[in-house]
């Protein structure tokens, strides 16, 4: 019996599309590459369904294809509902076979509880209406299903003890949140290393980042800050992205010391209740 094939998001279909006409017109990725003036594995990423072309890269396509605005105008259908900075990573998040995160101050989206997910848009957003806070809450922790297969992707999870410390939404919300970490790490879905304040300054110290694997193309890098995001496919700034949390993750704690670690703060905050 043959094995039955997923369901193709239309992310997916807009790259076969791409496929299928650059290979009609007798052009290789690197030829095609070259006329929308990007790199041959960027447009692996765009016939993959896993990036799409900004509408500039999309007219280059079209003029390089003879596509007559096709390619441009479809890509108007295929908005999401993220942010403009993080939208390409969502995607980029149900593709991967490896993950690895750090988060200096916050819990990474991937793993927050509801009621995290919740204060955290309470304090983005002062005045806010409750029918925005829900949505935004659905669409922050609907990202996690990507993690409702046993094995891919492969989550390592690096925190640093300031995640820990910082009590988002109160006492209960913080505990709920740390055990639900905990649990995810002692059931294997996650492993978890905690960088401690006794290390001091380390390699990641600036702020959130990701590395994200794929079977069959390259990997690449991601940094956050305010209202900002920045997604790097360079092979340099990847490996260097690499190299830090590499040097990060050999200051941190051990998997089953953060783990003992990250119970007790659930303990510590749920006990200030009092």
């Amino acid at each position: 019996m043959g094995m039955s094939r997923k369901p193709r998001t239309p992310r997916e279909k807009y790259g076969e599309e791409l496929r299928l006409r650059r290979t009609g017109a007798g052009l290789t990725q690197e030829a095609l590459g070259d006329q929308v003036v990007c790199s041959p594995t960027l447009i692996s990423h765009f016939e993959a369904g896993r990036r799409l072309p900004n509408p500039d890269d999309a007219q280059r396509v079209d003029r390089a294809l003879g596509t007559d605005g096709f390619f441009t105008r479809w890509l108007e259908d295929l908005e999401s509902k993220y942010a403009d900075h993080f939208a390409v990573v969502a995607e980029l998040e149900r593709q991967a076979t490896l993950i690895q995160q750090f988060a200096l101050s916050l819990v990474p989206g991937l793993l927050q509880t509801e009621g995290y997910a919740r204060a955290l848009f309470r304090a983005y957003r002062p005045n806010h209406r409750k029918e925005e806070l829900d949505r935004d809450v659905v669409i922050r922790t609907e990202r996690a299903r990507v993690l409702d297969g046993p094995l891919n992707p492969v989550l390592w999870t690096m925190l640093d003890e300031a995640v820990l410390r910082r009590r988002v939404g109160g006492p209960q919300v913080m505990a709920e949140q740390l055990r639900k970490i905990a649990d995810m790490a002692d059931a294997g879905r996650l492993r978890l290393h905690v960088l401690p304040f006794g290390v001091g300054a380390h390699a990641l110290q600036e702020g959130l980042a990701s590395i994200l694997s794929f079977e069959d193309a390259a990997s690449v890098a991601y940094v956050e800050g305010l209202l900002t995001g920045h997604l790097m496919d360079d092979p340099a700034l990847v490996t260097s992205s690499r190299t830090a949390y590499d040097l990060a993750l050999s200051d941190a704690m051990s998997h089953q010391e953060s783990v003992a670690l990250v119970r007790a703060a659930a303990e510590e905050h749920e006990h200030g209740q009092q």
